[in-house]
């Protein structure tokens, strides 16, 4: 018995169960359908979140597009920052509720303090300082942050649905 608690303990503490900031469904802050795809391609790169925060994933997702893309907010917010990181012009909305996106490699005319409404376009795809792009082919990366952390953009969209753990039941 004392086992089983045990096992269920590190479980949970592996799951980050204990700590976790209150179990509020991302689709009741976010209501899904409503953001849109800041462009249309099809997904290349798809979402991969790391084990632990400073290890290696794909912390957003990556959209085939071509330079020059008109890019548009994938719903209401107001530009948080526009600038440039590293090599590149990235983009940054606060929609509210704790959700942030980000995009680049983009080139904007935004200025932080802008108010966006979704589907306004916000910038053009882009290339890094050097000329390439994010993928092996022109690509805009979109990153979705809810209160720092980061969630696939697609929850947002409709295109996913969030899982859901259901309870263990002793046999």
């Amino acid at each position: 018995m004392a086992r089983a608690r045990d096992v269920l303990l590190l479980l949970a503490l592996l799951l980050g169960l204990f700590g976790a900031p209150p179990a509020t469904p991302v689709m009741a802050q976010a209501d899904s359908g409503t953001w849109v795809r800041p462009a249309d391609g099809a997904v290349t790169d798809g979402f991969s979140a790391p084990p632990v925060p400073w290890a290696r994933g794909h912390r957003g997702i990556d959209l085939a597009s071509s330079t020059g893309t008109q890019i548009r907010s994938p719903a209401d917010g107001v530009a948080s920052f526009s600038g440039v990181v590293v090599d590149r012009e990235v983009l940054s909305v606060n929609h509210g509720g704790g959700y942030i996106s980000s995009f680049e490699p983009v080139e904007s005319d935004l200025q932080v303090g802008d108010t966006l409404t979704g589907g306004e376009t916000v910038a053009e795809l882009s290339t890094y300082d050097d000329g390439s792009a994010h993928c092996d082919s022109p690509c805009l990366h979109w990153g979705v942050r809810l209160h720092g952390e980061y969630i696939n953009p697609l929850l947002l969209t409709g295109e996913l649905e969030p899982s859901v753990l259901l309870p263990l039941h002793n046999r």
